[in-house]
């Protein structure tokens, strides 16, 4: 199969506004391939002629048989240097209207810009990556949200963003693009088309440095047990944060946490570790780490050298129970459950516990 092309291919394409006949757009994340298909609209379509230039079309449409989507490709632009076409769900085209398609691809038109695009979950299509240019769009890690952000505010708001605005806004919001899309319009709105800053972010997201869900993760880890509960009810009001993400989180810490803690008893160097673990979270894929990789790892490796097997085999309990308490029937607030949960992975057990 042949290996998919850096995402990094098509925005020089957007920039120079020169495109290759035809992409191939497939991955499990629609929303950076909605993003970046917008991107590609915007560039190659002059707003003047788009009514004339510009078509959508959809794989599973009962009428886009070989012969409409024949004379769709044939179909010269009007007045533009290009025509921009557009096929969603692909994998989806009829067998004649597939077989007119590779046979289009065989010799592409110069003069046609052929989007196709898969949806998330579907196979990769052999055939496509051969005849065009393959983009794969995978949910971004942890590591490459900060790297997402600038990269918005600076293409699509152009403005700057400082690296604590980043952090900050990131620790409010999670990893959910949309959302933090949602925000960061309303951050630059707020600036004029300034630069963002933390106060910016504090003023419109309603997070303030000191109280985000990397330091409420911070005093935990420095078995602060007082810092923490504090902290909480600042927390379960943030945007997009529930409960079980939070137990979610202190999870992928006390796990990492522990991971480290045996690393240094089997005299891993400790100049290693960090490499080690950020190795490690980029083999377990998606993790809730509730905030940027670089502020997890550190964290971790820190937390590492005072916590014991001991601890972490008694935080990751309280966390099971814990977890199980907040998906089940029960008296207690979420407020109360996670506040016994902190007591007890800082080593202040619970009346209930003490008993």
């Amino acid at each position: 199969m042949p290996p998919a092309a850096d995402t990094k291919v098509l925005r020089a394409a957007i920039k120079e506004r020169s495109f290759a006949p035809a992409y191939y757009l497939y991955g499990d994340d629609d929303y950076l391939k909605d993003e970046e298909l917008r991107r590609v609209i915007d560039a190659a379509v002059e707003p003047a002629t788009r009514d004339f230039n510009f078509e959508v079309l959809r794989g599973a449409a009962p009428d886009l048989d070989a012969e409409t989507l024949g004379s769709i490709v044939s179909t010269p632009p009007m007045m533009a240097e290009r025509r921009v076409v557009v096929i969603r769900d692909v994998g989806a085209l009829k067998k004649d209207a597939r077989a007119m398609l590779d046979k289009y691809l065989q010799n592409p038109a110069p003069d046609l810009l052929l989007l196709l695009i898969a949806p998330a979950g579907a196979k990769p299509d052999k055939a496509l990556l051969a005849a065009t240019i393959p983009i794969e769009y995978e949910p971004l890690s942890g590591e490459r949200i900060p790297r997402w952000i600038v990269y918005y505010v600076e293409h699509d708001l152009h403005t700057t963003i400082t690296g604590g605005a980043v952090t900050l806004l990131q620790e409010a919001v999670g990893t959910d693009l949309a959302q933090l899309r949602i925000e960061l319009d309303k951050v630059a709105s707020f600036t004029n088309g300034g630069a963002i800053n933390e106060g910016a972010v504090s003023a419109v997201v309603g997070i303030r440095p000191g109280e985000t869900m990397g330091d409420f993760l911070d005093a935990v880890a420095r078995r602060d047990a007082a810092a923490a509960v504090a902290l909480l009810p600042g927390v379960l009001q943030q945007p997009k944060t529930s409960s079980v993400q939070i137990v979610m989180a202190l999870a992928a810490q006390t796990l990492a946490t522990g991971w480290a803690q045996a690393a240094r008893e089997r005299g891993t160097p400790p100049s290693r570790l960090t490499g080690d673990l950020f190795s490690l979270l980029k083999e377990s894929g998606s993790v809730m780490t509730g905030r940027a990789w670089g502020e997890f790892v550190a964290a971790c490796v820190r937390a590492s050298e005072q916590w014991t097997a001991r601890n972490i085999d008694e935080a990751l309990e309280a966390l099971l129970e814990a977890d199980a308490a907040l998906k089940g029937t029960r008296l207690s607030s979420d407020e109360q459950l996670l506040s016994t949960l902190v007591l007890t992975m800082c080593g202040a057990p619970s009346r209930r516990r003490a008993a």
